[in-house]
């Protein structure tokens, strides 16, 4: 049996970055499950699990701009230290919660310090992973049937 468009699957995965650094993996996030087709994991993840076989192991990589996209430039931010809560504990990787207007609507979204002095800090709204390509290794561990009406499998 093969994972379809509304299968409900659980996999176990380790995440890797173009120079092999592990970012994430099941192993300490547990495994991951969802249904293929409801958009709940990227499409290009949801793409490369479809058609996938029970107990199946695959690798695969999502090119950046299917991933988390690239870096924009217009997201890196240079600003006064001294406007931010806490400026003085403030360190280079650390990730804020920064407060912005969007569309007349207050809404805080995470910015990573990326370089500071004694009187600016450059945060980055990228996503952490944005411009990175990402290779999975994953393994199909269970098919739960969705709308496509296949039937159950156990591991």
């Amino acid at each position: 049996m093969k994972a379809t468009e509304g299968d409900l699957v659980t996999v176990l995965y380790d995440g890797f970055l173009e120079n092999g650094e592990l970012f994430e993996s099941s192993k300490s996030s547990g495994p991951l499950e969802f249904q293929i087709g409801a958009g709940l994991v990227m499409p290009s993840f949801e793409e490369a699990i479809a058609g996938m076989r029970l107990k199946e192991e695959k690798t695969f990589t999502i090119p950046a701009a299917q991933a988390n996209g690239l870096s924009q430039a217009e997201l890196i931010h240079n600003m006064r230290r001294s406007l931010l809560p806490n400026h003085k504990a403030l360190k280079v990787g650390m990730v804020l919660g920064l407060n912005i207007d969007q569309e007349n609507k207050k809404q805080q979204i995470p910015a990573m310090v990326t370089a500071l002095d004694e009187k600016t800090v450059t945060v980055d709204f990228n996503h952490p992973l944005a411009g990175h390509d990402l290779t999975y290794k994953v393994i199909l561990q269970k098919i739960r049937p969705g709308a496509s009406g296949s039937k159950v499998s156990q591991p």
